[in-house]
């Protein structure tokens, strides 16, 4: 079984998955949705299927000082959603603060094309939520 890690944006969504053993983790993709959730599903559907994933991850937005921002509430919608349409999916949280920071020190280091950036920023990211959560509780 996998685990499947996830940095849930307004735009875009990105995805990382393990392997079955649970060692390693890598980026799988990025999902455009601009805001409908439903794509995003439908998408999760195709993955969660095709992976056998067990438990999900997705990166809760503190602020800075640990505080609640307004897109927490945001994200946890969604992830009722997320427990509502997979709900035999183990669904769990990770703090994200700064990792689309380390994923833009890690595409600079790459050097990563400006434009292509913007497309894999977010896969970059949920790579870094999923592999956080790894290493503290697998």
């Amino acid at each position: 079984m996998r685990t499947l890690g996830i940095d849930y944006g307004d735009a875009r969504v990105g995805i990382a998955i393990s392997d079955p053993l649970g060692i390693t983790s890598q980026g799988l993709e990025t999902i455009h949705h601009k805001g409908n959730d439903k794509i995003v599903l439908k998408r999760l559907e195709e993955i969660l299927q095709k992976y056998e994933v067990d438990i999900i991850v997705i990166g809760m937005p503190f602020n800075m000082d640990g505080t609640v921002s307004e897109r927490i509430e945001i994200t946890q919608k969604f992830i009722h959603k997320l427990k509502c349409k997979f709900n035999k999916v183990k669904v769990d949280t990770m703090d994200e603060r700064l990792t689309t920071v380390a994923a833009h020190k890690t595409m600079n280091i790459l050097n990563v094309n400006k434009k292509d950036k913007r497309n894999i920023v977010d896969t970059i990211s949920a790579e870094y939520i999923l592999e956080t959560y790894m290493n503290k509780y697998l």
